[in-house]
């Protein structure tokens, strides 16, 4: 099982960031892009997961998730990565693995901090200079917050609106889209990695709560105040490796577990 027991805090937000093993874009198939959505739909059936966006790249996925119950998490990033990467490697006759064995966990505050991240997620493609619109990019969280499929939904539409400090749907579809028009306006083409590579990222209070709930090595975090943003994030960094946009870096530090699950009588 994954150690995300660990950082199991009732409530709140995490966006969750995993690639693929040594960076390969195993994902670069729509069918095996379509398959992760449709895992990540099943989780929702199955064990309740609660879906606020994702993007789902050739070679990394960005999940935005709330956290409900202890286990929802970490049970449904077993299924979604596994069953993804057994479709692929049957298909393929591959063997070996498929992710990277950690995926990374960023808490995220409510209110003005958990809006910017949703924009950063919906933005990742035109980072990369692949799309020059998110609605050109049909695996991702955008197209289905904007036009919601009448069935098979993975977003909960519902929760997303009240965390972004909207009562009504339609009026947050407005907020949203304004958002994004204004985030392809501005700086686009940087790469924030406060939003995946640290612990927590929000107000000062907010992250202070996180590293004093939080159990993993408190003696190497660090509190940093940038550009409106409080981050925390792990002082030690013993593999720094250069990525580019698209593949969206993950530290060894700050991250949990992933181990592969084999269920051969579903799927």
């Amino acid at each position: 099982m994954p150690r995300a027991n660990h950082y199991f805090l009732p409530g709140l937000v995490w966006h969750l960031t995993h690639r693929c093993h040594e960076r390969d874009f195993l994902l670069k198939f729509v069918r095996d892009r379509n398959s992760y959505r449709a895992w990540l739909y099943e989780a929702r059936k199955r064990f309740g997961l609660c879906v606020l966006n994702y993007m789902i790249t050739s070679n990394h996925v960005h999940l935005l998730v709330k956290d409900t119950a202890e286990g929802v998490i970490a049970h449904s990033m077993q299924l979604i990565a596994g069953r993804t990467a057994q479709a692929y490697n049957r298909r393929k006759s591959r063997l070996g693995a498929f992710w990277e064995d950690r995926y990374h966990a960023t808490a995220i505050e409510s209110g003005v901090h958990f809006n910017r991240c949703l924009v950063y997620i919906d933005l990742n493609m035109v980072r990369a200079g692949v799309v020059q619109h998110p609605t050109t990019w049909p695996h991702s969280g955008y197209l289905e917050i904007q036009q919601p499929p009448e069935r098979y939904r993975v977003i909960d539409l519902a929760v997303l609106s009240r965390l972004c400090g909207f009562g009504d749907i339609a009026q947050f579809h407005k907020a949203h889209c304004e958002w994004v028009e204004a985030g392809l306006r501005g700086d686009t083409a940087a790469r924030d990695d406060r939003w995946s590579e640290s612990i927590a990222v929000g107000s000062e209070s907010f992250v202070e709560h996180v590293n004093a709930e939080v159990s993993v090595r408190a003696h190497h975090r660090q509190v940093a105040l940038a550009d409106g943003l409080s981050t925390l994030r792990e002082s030690a960094e013993p593999y720094r490796s250069h990525f580019d946009r698209d593949t969206e870096a993950l530290r060894p530090t700050n991250t949990v577990a992933w181990q592969t699950i084999v269920e051969r009588t579903e799927g």
